[in-house]
């Protein structure tokens, strides 16, 4: 059987077999795809392949989803030869990279919103009226309820319940969730563009659309904020993922526990989320060096035994 008919079969057994998403399904052909080339190019086999990926700078947690792919690709080729599995010859102790969550501060969402609404205050035209009253709905979105840009681009008008401001909201590995819309300005700036998109001739059914109607993608979004965090003027490494990572934080920083966040995030696994609280811990560690009230407790008591001192020197 060629290469590239076992490639299909893969993908098609875990199309049938796994439920995974479509942009799991994606990334596994992307991942197989790459190794393949690679071969063809350079021949070799799997520990070359990942000293190749090493060398060209790829981040050790991609590294670790093309070995985990090609971990399943090879479990279903030599499943009746596991002596054959190439997997199966090598070891791999990749150690990943511990990076913070990246966030914007909430003076900058507040730059960012106030921009959109300078934005919508002087929108006279119809198509700028358009764009503007989606774009408000869809970063304000992001920013109160910490949903990623693919689940908000996957968002049907079936998912989003107004009156009792429930969305439900579409997540990785077809794992469903409820969020609570708790910003009474959001509900407003979605209210707004739905009754927008109701008179448009969108034929889907997907909450946001792009300028001819059809939905959305997450290239997209990340265009859209890209325009209004350079207008706005705020962090200019920002992505749209820096809003969910904001928001999270914050709930942590608040006062929400962990499981909540977890839950509202939608994240499989708490250690993940875990790693909000580390942002929070630095944050903490900021105000409290720069408004515990004990800190200049000392530098009182210096200052008034200098006083007492300087009175007993003129007696």
């Amino acid at each position: 059987m060629k290469r590239t008919d076992t490639v299909t079969e893969f993908i098609a057994h875990c199309k049938i077999t796994k439920n995974l998403s479509d942009k799991t399904i994606c990334a596994y052909r992307q991942d197989i795809s790459a190794y393949n080339r690679y071969l063809a190019e350079e021949g070799g086999n799997v520990m070359t392949y990942v000293s190749h990926l090493l060398e060209t700078n790829h981040k050790v947690s991609t590294i670790k989803r093309h070995l985990a792919t090609l971990h399943q690709y090879f479990k279903y080729v030599y499943r009746n030869d596991k002596l054959s599995n190439p997997m199966l010859q090598f070891e791999f102790h990749l150690k990943s990279e511990k990076t913070l969550p990246r966030t914007i501060t909430v003076r900058e969402v507040k730059k960012l919103l106030t921009t959109l609404y300078d934005i919508q205050a002087k929108a006279t035209t119809k198509f700028a009226v358009f764009e503007i009253t989606r774009d408000l709905a869809l970063i304000d979105l992001l920013c109160s309820t910490g949903i990623r840009i693919g689940e908000a681009a996957a968002m049907t008008v079936e998912d989003v319940d107004l009156r009792s401001r429930i969305i439900l909201i579409h997540g990785k590995g077809k794992k469903e969730r409820l969020i609570y819309l708790s910003c009474t300005e959001t509900v407003t700036n979605i209210r707004q563009w739905l009754n927008l998109r109701s008179k448009l001739n969108a034929q889907h059914k997907y909450v946001f659309v792009n300028r001819q109607n059809g939905p959305i993608s997450i290239h997209g979004i990340e265009d859209i904020f890209d325009k209004y965090k350079k207008l706005a003027d705020i962090n200019v490494h920002a992505t749209p993922h820096y809003l969910r990572h904001t928001f999270a934080t914050n709930l942590l920083a608040n006062g929400s526990d962990l499981r909540s966040v977890q839950e509202i995030l939608g994240h499989s696994n708490v250690s993940i989320t875990e790693r909000y609280t580390e942002v929070t811990a630095t944050r903490k560690i900021k105000v409290l060096k720069k408004f515990n009230y004990r800190n200049n407790l000392l530098e009182q008591k210096d200052a008034i035994g200098a006083s007492k001192r300087a009175e007993n020197s003129t007696r």
